[in-house]
């Protein structure tokens, strides 16, 4: 490879990598772990392959030209791909906060331009660096925002779905729809001016990435007041739990009715996993706060005896009661991420 062909190569994919960078910097509590950012780039790079082919396809089966599928067709089956693993993070409980949310888009979105630039450095290697400026700058720039975008606006709206515990647990693909209109809008806007590509790629490169900077540095003090008031609230929680004042909640009444509808010595069960639960939650709090300090805290032996201990009590209590009882706790989304979070450093 000559080195002129190596510059292109460092222009078309260096910006996006550096942003990439840049953002994972500001996650102070180091919510996304470096392997898992670089997990997300392979998938964006496959949904690239993915949405060449289907770019074909579609080039091929519909009479248009490329000038009318790039600014009409391309934004939308693009932007959809791009949003199917972001959605699927979501689904799993792999995103908690916003901060993650944001990364974890553009993460995706700078796999699948990369992959994009790598072809079209393969298929017109001979442009001429000024096309690879826009094409880094410009067009990879705007693949990552527009999935942060989506993932930074699906977050909210999940965030926000409902004010009862029982909604909290549900999975509404719907609750989606308004970041992936405003991906589209973002992709359709900056392929509307093809013959002025140095604009867009000023605007671009001005707008997306402060854009995003904004949203993260707001979600960083968001995520810190909320962690140390969630926290505390906790504290509180087991501390209750353990005094017994828990079981006289409507909460604790509640699964007290529940439980023993099931079967004799359920309650016990229910009162050990509930507090069990609450302990590990907390305990994925002080670990975020500690590596946010700085410090080299990591779970051990006893969390991982818990985390034994939660998956026999939930086989106990099954199903139909845990989906019942997940409707009279607090446990947050957050929470249940936060959890899973510590669940896998765990080993488990």
């Amino acid at each position: 490879m000559d080195q002129d062909l190596l510059l292109k190569a460092a222009i078309a994919l260096g910006p996006v990598v550096v942003l990439l960078f840049v953002f994972d910097r500001l996650d102070v509590f180091n919510l996304i772990p470096m392997r898992t950012i670089l997990l997300l780039l392979g998938v964006g790079g496959v949904v690239a392959g993915l949405t060449f082919v289907a770019n074909v396809r579609v080039l091929d089966g519909f009479p248009m030209g490329f000038s009318n599928f790039s600014k009409y067709v391309a934004p939308v089956l693009e932007e959809s791909l791009k949003a199917i693993p972001v959605v699927a993070l979501f689904g799993l409980n792999r995103i908690g906060f916003k901060l993650d949310a944001a990364i974890s888009g553009f993460a995706i979105g700078a796999g699948f331009s990369m992959v994009e630039n790598l072809w079209y450095l393969q298929q017109l290697g001979e442009a001429n660096v000024s096309a690879w400026l826009v094409r880094g700058f410009g067009t990879a720039v705007m693949h990552g925002s527009a999935t942060a975008m989506f993932a930074i606006i699906s977050h909210e709206m999940t965030e926000n779905q409902a004010e009862d515990a029982a909604a909290r647990y549900r999975f509404n693909p719907f609750l989606f729809m308004p970041g992936l209109l405003a991906a589209i809008l973002i992709h359709g806007v900056f392929n509307q001016f093809p013959n002025q590509p140095v604009l867009v790629m000023g605007a671009t490169l001005l707008l997306a990435p402060a854009m995003i900077f904004l949203t993260l540095t707001r979600s960083e003090r968001a995520t810190q007041k909320w962690l140390k008031a969630d926290e505390a609230t906790h504290r509180q929680a087991l501390a209750d739990i353990r005094a017994g004042t828990f079981a006289e909640t409507d909460a604790g009444l509640a699964i007290r009715q529940m439980a023993n509808r099931v079967r004799a010595g359920a309650y016990a069960d229910a009162l050990a996993y509930v507090e069990l639960k609450t302990e590990l939650v907390l305990r994925a709090e002080e670990l975020i706060h500690a590596s946010q300090a700085g410090e080299s805290a990591q779970p051990g032996e006893a969390e991982r005896t818990k985390f034994a201990d939660l998956a026999a009590l939930e086989k106990k209590l099954g199903r139909s009661l845990l989906a019942a009882m997940a409707t009279r706790l607090n446990f947050s989304r957050n929470d249940l991420w936060e959890l899973e979070r510590l669940r896998v450093r765990c080993g488990g």
